[in-house]
């Protein structure tokens, strides 16, 4: 078996099957983006926080250190359902919660109302001017219209499953492939036809049922960390992978220097999943905020809603140093297993222990 010549590569015309996962706002970078492109990768950039003219600045700046194809990543649902009810009476509920923290940071806390985030089809309409090579997408599936014009534009696209049936709905949409999102994988939950807390499924018990049941290429994600792990996906029918900790450990990533340490620490072997940071499941490394705050996870606020309050405390290692136990520090179950703070010297390591072992 050549490892690099799979279904993936065909499609998306890249020398190896290598992606880096898309992290949210900050924590991507136009640097890390554009090395594991030209690398021989699909490098990934989650324009999920910017708005279309921010994105399409981004993506110019991508393109000057870039020729390779390179993927930009959104969010479908772009907010919760109950997002709408939440009122000035429920904010304060929340509040009461997190003003001891306030208080002990100095931090001025947010106002009721919060503030807006971009939504999804404005972003979609920036990207389809973009026209990226590849449109990766999370938390459902774009409209049959969007769809159709990223096929008339050239725009590969690929959906994101946490469970086999979001896999063959992502089919049945015409998407062009899918990543299979273990629950071991860092940063949110992407589950979008059940609740996130009935749709963990581990990653190597998620591939084989995702590769039995579609024909389109198949992305893993999730605890992949080296080759091996690259190994074992590619051995249970994956025709690539997505490494996502491992490339956020990185110089090249957009976080903190706080957060990098914390990912080759000791303390990396243990994360939670929690809602308390963003209103969504995600996972990351557990620390005095989602410890103290666990038994409230029911009465965060909605998404976007939640990540405004705790974004205010500093909650977002790429912005500022602070307050390290009130952040939220991203990482799959993987990363104990973590060796290489460049992404150069990462992506060269896989590819020479792929090509000795496959």
């Amino acid at each position: 078996m050549n490892w690099k010549d799979t279904k993936f590569t065909k499609t998306f015309g890249t020398e190896f099957p290598i992606i880096q996962g898309p992290f949210g706002g900050k924590l991507s970078s136009v640097e890390l983006t554009a090395l594991v492109s030209n690398a021989g990768g699909l490098g990934s950039f989650g324009a999920q926080p910017f708005s279309g003219e921010e994105m399409i600045h981004i993506s110019r700046e991508i393109r000057k250190q870039t020729n390779k194809p390179f993927n930009v990543n959104l969010w479908v649902k772009d907010r919760d359902d109950d997002t709408d009810q939440f009122q000035k009476g429920n904010f304060d509920k929340v509040m009461q919660i997190f003003q001891p923290y306030f208080d002990e940071t100095g931090i001025e806390p947010p106002t009721f109302p919060l503030p807006e985030s971009p939504g999804f089809e404005e972003q979609a309409e920036a990207l389809l001017d973009i026209k990226p090579s590849v449109f990766s997408f999370v938390y459902g599936i774009p409209s049959e219209d969007i769809l159709e014009k990223c096929r008339q534009l050239g725009i590969k696209t690929i959906g994101t499953a946490t469970t086999p049936d979001e896999a063959i709905a992502i089919e049945n949409a015409g998407v062009d492939a899918v990543v299979a999102s273990g629950s071991d994988a860092g940063g949110h939950r992407v589950s979008f036809l059940e609740q996130a807390e009935k749709s963990l499924v581990g990653t190597f018990s998620l591939i084989p049922q995702v590769t039995d049941r579609v024909r389109i290429p198949v992305i893993a994600a999730g605890g992949i960390a080296d080759a091996r792990g690259v190994k074992a996906a590619f051995s249970l029918g994956a025709d690539a992978v997505q490494i996502g900790t491992a490339f956020l450990a990185t110089k090249q990533s957009g976080t903190s220097n706080i957060h990098r340490n914390l990912l080759f620490s000791e303390d990396a072997k243990y994360t939670t999943l929690t809602k308390v940071f963003t209103g969504r499941l995600s996972r990351g490394i557990r620390n005095r905020l989602t410890e103290e705050l666990n038994e409230f996870q029911h009465v965060m606020a909605p998404y976007p809603l939640q990540g405004k309050i705790t974004g205010t405390l500093g909650a977002y290692p790429a912005n500022t140093e602070t307050h390290p136990e009130f952040k939220s520090f991203w990482s799959g179950q993987a990363a104990a297993l973590l060796k290489h703070h460049d992404a150069k010297i990462l992506m060269e390591s896989l590819i020479n222990e792929m090509n000795i072992s496959m």
